[in-house]
């Protein structure tokens, strides 16, 4: 029999997930089978569901021979660090993710993305020990697509991860800002409600008809801060948080991003290539605002996090409306 004691980082969550997690080795089917017979809480059987707490003892009847092996991890991953930090205290950390990195891992990239770099960085500053955690691995929040720069948010232990994840996905916590140049001279501010679809295999999205019963509802703001000779600098204020929701809402609107070749205009992504090499949409997450919050991170409420635009765009901006 193997004695486990659920620890802060691993509090809160189902049982079923705690093992899927511990036991990485583990089927599916392995793991149900164990939680119907060879699981207890407390002394008790469990469901699927149960919760689990601080402090709640797991008794799982099984052999120490077979717990090596489902619970055996590959070696951690190193990756070098390409990200700034906009902002770290000891829940939380805000990631300027440069040009061309993935938020996480995919079938293409593995190794070498931001989420590993985060890790990366935590394990050297002695924040995260991965031998001292069962199934908590810091981790993001929000993601940004490849070619999109900006704020990542990430949570640094369980109990944070869970509050920032909440504040994410419901209303009324976190603001999420983007800086965004466009075709076209937006004069009024654009408050925009669609509903959208995704076309997996391509990998893009369009906007349909509000009645549509398979869409899914997305709504951006959109604030013009400068405009000169066809070109706008536009904040944006993301509502809902869909795939390419930005940039396919701004180019139905008639105001496409600069660089975008899947939703920009090509007139225009061909003369901000010859100019500036622009070769993706020019946008990027400048700003968190933080509108309230909950414990352990109730301390952020009111407070706005700001990442700088990279030097290329930077310069963009300067050439454009300067």
């Amino acid at each position: 029999m193997i004695k486990l004691v659920i620890s802060s980082n691993e509090r809160d969550q189902r049982l079923d997930r705690f093992l899927k997690k511990y036991l990485k080795n583990a089927s599916l089917s392995y793991i149900y089978k164990l939680i119907r017979k060879d699981v207890k809480i407390n002394g008790k059987r469990g469901k699927v569901e149960t919760m689990l707490f601080e402090g709640d003892e797991l008794s799982l009847y099984i052999t120490e021979e077979e717990m090596d092996k489902l619970t055996k991890s590959k070696k951690v991953v190193r990756a070098k660090k390409q990200f700034n930090i906009a902002y770290e205290d000891e829940n939380i950390l805000v990631a300027e993710k440069p040009f061309g990195l993935l938020t996480h891992g995919d079938s293409t990239e593995k190794k070498n993305h931001l989420a590993n770099q985060v890790i990366s960085y935590l394990i050297q500053k002695g924040d995260y020990v991965p031998r001292l955690e069962r199934t908590f691995v810091p981790s993001p929040v929000n993601r940004l697509d490849r070619n999109t720069t900006g704020l990542v948010l990430f949570g640094k232990n369980n109990n944070s991860l869970q509050s920032l994840n909440l504040m994410i996905r419901e209303k009324g916590y976190v603001s999420k800002y983007y800086l965004t140049i466009v075709a076209g001279n937006l004069k009024k501010e654009l408050i925009l409600k669609d509903k959208m679809e995704k076309d997996t295999n391509r990998n893009l999205v369009k906007v349909v008809p509000m009645d549509d019963e398979d869409g899914k509802i997305m709504e951006t703001i959109a604030r013009p801060l400068q405009y000169k000779d066809g070109y706008t600098l536009v904040e944006v204020e993301l509502v809902t948080g869909r795939t390419h929701q930005i940039r396919v809402h701004l180019a139905n609107a008639g105001y496409p991003i600069i660089g975008d070749v899947k939703y920009g205009r090509s007139s225009v992504n061909r003369k901000v290539e010859q100019r500036f090499k622009l070769t993706t949409q020019f946008l990027h997450a400048y700003k968190l605002y933080f509108k309230n919050a909950v414990d352990p991170v109730s301390y952020m409420t009111g407070k706005t996090i700001i990442g700088e635009l990279p030097p290329n765009l930077q310069q963009i901006k300067k050439s454009l409306f300067e």
